[in-house]
């Protein structure tokens, strides 16, 4: 069995996070590699990050693998359906099958098997992925394998019996990083921010009920690697790169208090300590959780709102008090650790007056840093059940992906682009003249108005 995985993600491609630079390799992908290898089938990655889609065609005419496996995600989609679209028009891998997984598969599933897919992974893929490649190489039926979706002999669609999720983490291998050039990822942080970072995954799941937020792959749940099973990741790390940095991929990072006081003991008690950042709520902060994140090593902490109104945090379900946000934010800093946030604006409801209050959080709490973005609807999730009768245009799903889906909101869209504007502007006025620097707050003032102006003008 020839066995080529791949993810579809160019950053050759993404303006954006070429300024950004702080790419991550496909943990998700490494981890069914691993697994693959564990059970005996050998598999090669193409890690696209750094390549381009030339070389991954070359990639697949030269392998001519038997079995290709995509990770497929809101940002691939389109580059996954060219991909298929290259396999299914050449001669040379007619024989190939293809097998999508991801959060992007599980609410499209027709359209993806109709544009050239053979098998869908849906939610967790390890074991799935090992029983299909199995069925595969031995020609048995697939019918029987729990969490896929595939086209019958009929042309109709099927889909199996929902899998239970693993229980025990620790039976998973470390992520396969060895099957792609780690250093690219090192160097490329290294240019840009002067230190290099490495991504680990600690736990599967979250048990909170963001609206906007997707539960395609691992559905509403928390399930956690023993806190041995992480070090022995980390000190595994450390025998085999030269890296500075971890980022913890998990969604709540502190969602168990003791969990993070085993992992606190492991990975001093080894002298394991590596500097690191992670996500958490700030409902599963206080004191002595910063205190315990100090002594692991955490040197950022990025701590959700996604909006400065309590009002609009309700309608999200974020189930968080923004006073709560805004005091962990400054007891993080106050415990020596830089603390950052993310919002979010253009949600369902929210009025200039809202925008308003997301600045005066901002100011209030002061976060070393903070990302923004326009809310978009994810197929699956709440946000996207309650505005999908208010989308403005039917888009074509094979050229769109859900970023793309705009929908009535108190303001024309426009409105939020020169809101973030507004929102960025303020706050970094606000921070110069903190730092005492009158000329970049006239700077950032100035843009602000120009911001306001551009808001009021959108609205007519």
């Amino acid at each position: 069995m020839k066995i080529s995985l791949t993810h579809g993600y160019f950053i050759e491609e993404d303006e954006k996070e070429q300024e950004i630079m702080r790419p991550y390799p496909p943990l998700g992908v490494l981890y069914i590699s691993a697994w693959l290898e564990k059970n005996g089938y050998d598999n090669q990655v193409f890690d696209s990050t750094f390549s381009s889609f030339s070389a991954l065609k070359k990639h697949l005419l030269k392998e001519t693998p038997d079995v290709v496996g995509i990770y497929t995600n809101l940002m691939t989609k389109l580059n996954v359906l060219r991909t298929m679209e290259f396999i299914r028009s050449n001669e040379q891998l007619s024989h190939t099958k293809i097998i999508l997984g991801g959060p992007e598969v599980r609410n499209h599933i027709e359209n993806f098997l109709r544009h050239g897919a053979d098998f869908l992974v849906l939610g967790e893929g390890e074991e799935t992925m090992l029983e299909l490649v199995k069925a595969i190489e031995s020609k048995e039926p697939t019918d029987a394998i729990e969490s896929i979706a595939f086209l019958n002999k009929s042309g109709e669609v099927e889909k199996t019996k929902e899998r239970a999720l693993l229980r025990d983490l620790d039976e998973l291998p470390m992520p396969n990083r060895m099957k792609i050039d780690m250093p690219l990822y090192f160097n490329a942080w290294k240019q840009k921010h002067g230190t290099n970072a490495i991504s680990v995954n600690t736990m599967r799941g979250c048990p909170y009920t963001c609206k906007w937020c997707s539960r395609a792959v691992y559905g509403l749940s928390y399930r956690r690697r023993s806190a041995k099973h992480v070090v022995d990741e980390i000190e595994w790390i450390k025998a085999n790169y030269d890296v500075e940095t971890i980022w913890f991929v998990d969604d709540v990072f502190t969602v168990s208090h003791k969990w993070l006081k085993e992992f606190v003991e492991e990975v001093n008690a080894r002298n394991m300590v590596m500097p690191f950042e992670c996500i958490t709520r700030a409902d599963r902060m206080n004191e002595d959780v910063i205190k315990l994140l100090k002594k692991a090593g955490c040197f950022r902490v990025w701590i959700g709102a996604e909006s400065g109104s309590q009002r609009i945090i309700d309608k999200m379900d974020r189930r968080v008090d923004v006073n709560q946000v805004r005091e962990m934010i400054v007891a993080a800093q106050k415990g020596g650790i830089s603390a950052g946030t993310f919002i979010m604006v253009g949600y369902p409801g929210e009025t200039e007056e809202d925008i308003y209050e997301t600045i005066h959080h901002l100011k209030t709490a002061n976060p070393d840093l903070f990302t923004i973005t326009v809310a978009y609807p994810i197929k699956g999730t709440d946000l996207y059940t309650e505005v999908e009768s208010k989308f403005l245009e039917d888009l074509p799903w094979q050229s769109n992906t859900d970023r793309d889906i705009d929908f009535e909101r108190t303001y024309p869209r426009k409105y939020y682009d020169y809101a973030v504007r507004l929102i960025v502007n303020e706050v970094n006025a606000f921070k110069a003249v903190k730092t005492g620097n009158t000329l970049a707050a006239a700077k950032h003032k100035a843009k602000a108005l120009a911001a306001k102006g551009l808001m009021a003008a959108s609205k007519r």
